[in-house]
């Protein structure tokens, strides 16, 4: 056996190589792609905020209450990030690039959510450091630690 991100397991001998999960996350990207390039095409505008709302309301709990709370935490710890839905996930871009997203746990049936940055957030620290982290409870240390970490990705 071999595992995939979010601990979505498959074994060596599947000859297509991604997770049923995985190949529905790639044809929601898809759609997002085409979607927008339609509605630019047509000079019609979305709220983005109303549509990661949307996405997050269709998550089962508990990843729905921590998307949420998360929601708020990251949009108002850094206002200028724009909401973006992203592989079907809520994700939050600085200048068109996606600095910071929520996976959901059930979205790879995985035992924990995760709060991931991507390379555009900078947050280096020395020769290694974390790009993701699990996700289990809100306390309020987990909330001033993600504030501070969203704070410092978009700096």
């Amino acid at each position: 056996m071999t595992e995939t991100a979010g601990s979505t397991k498959r074994t060596d001998s599947d000859a297509e190589g991604f997770t049923a999960e995985e190949k529905l996350a790639m044809k929601e990207r898809s759609r997002e792609l085409k979607a927008a390039a339609r509605r630019k095409a047509a000079g019609t505008a979305i709220d983005p905020e109303q549509e990661v709302l949307a996405k997050i309301a269709e998550l089962p709990e508990p990843d729905r209450t921590l998307a949420e709370r998360l929601h708020t935490i990251i949009t108002s710890a850094a206002p200028a990030l724009t909401p973006k839905t992203w592989y079907g996930m809520p994700a939050y871009a600085k200048d068109g690039k996606n600095i910071v997203f929520f996976q959901a746990a059930a979205k790879f049936k995985a035992r924990y959510a995760t709060l991931g940055f991507n390379e555009a957030a900078e947050l280096d620290e020395g020769d290694m450091w974390p790009t993701s982290y699990a996700i289990v409870e809100l306390t309020p240390e987990v909330e001033a630690r993600i504030v501070e970490l969203v704070r410092r990705a978009t700096a």
